[in-house]
């Protein structure tokens, strides 16, 4: 298995800025290391070092729509108090996006080194899905934003919003994300219309591996 194309849509999530404090902006897209653990977790695998190196394109195929929501979010600012008591719970705003759909390409990189690769894990799951052992809900990002419909692409004519990687691009998004220290790998890219032929899309592909130290 060279390549596989899969098709993804989500009602609604947030891809959260990092740095973002008082007002959880998202994303207008979902980040590769996003797209990766959701990948992950559809074919049942708990460890994201298995398949480090296999390479992602996304594609957008719409516009989603941007609305605020007033949230309850925890924080860790009393140690004396629980989690979720007093000041360790506040009320923040959240950027949503509405009609989340696209296009995540995977196939093997040079530097995966597991036997199976993801791309044909992915292609298997489709083929075999009883063969899949895994547990909760297939979500992007947020474990509430429920993905409603994976399934495979195969159409090579159709446009969409492709992530390109470009040095001055203006989105600044994590490949592989560090939630413990200071080794988050980012890269940038820019959203181009294109039609969504991959063999023309060389920019696009993007290796899932951790910073080299």
């Amino acid at each position: 298995m060279e390549q596989i194309g899969v098709y993804v849509s989500v009602p609604v999530a947030c891809f959260r800025v990092p740095r973002a404090r008082e007002y959880f902006e998202t994303f207008p897209c979902p980040p590769p290391a996003t797209v990766y653990g959701m990948l992950l977790s559809m074919v049942g695998e708990t460890n994201r070092r298995v398949h480090e190196g296999a390479e992602i394109a996304i594609a957008m195929l719409s516009v989603p729509s941007y609305s605020t929501v007033l949230r309850t979010l925890w924080r860790v600012k009393d140690k004396n108090e629980g989690l979720g008591q007093g000041n360790n719970r506040r009320p923040d705003f959240q950027e949503l996006l509405t009609d989340v759909r696209f296009i995540a390409w995977v196939r093997r990189g040079v530097h995966e080194s597991n036997e199976q690769s993801l791309a044909e894990r992915l292609s298997e799951a489709f083929l075999q899905p009883s063969t899949v052992s895994r547990f909760g809900g297939l979500s992007l990002g947020e474990s509430t934003h429920l993905v409603d419909e994976v399934k495979p692409y195969t159409q090579t004519t159709e446009r969409g919003r492709v992530l390109m990687k470009q040095d001055d691009g203006d989105l600044s998004l994590p490949v592989w994300v560090d939630h413990v220290g200071a080794n988050t790998r980012w890269a940038q890219y820019t959203l181009r219309e294109e039609t969504l032929i991959t063999k023309n899309l060389t920019d696009a592909w993007t290796a899932i591996l951790r910073p080299q130290r």
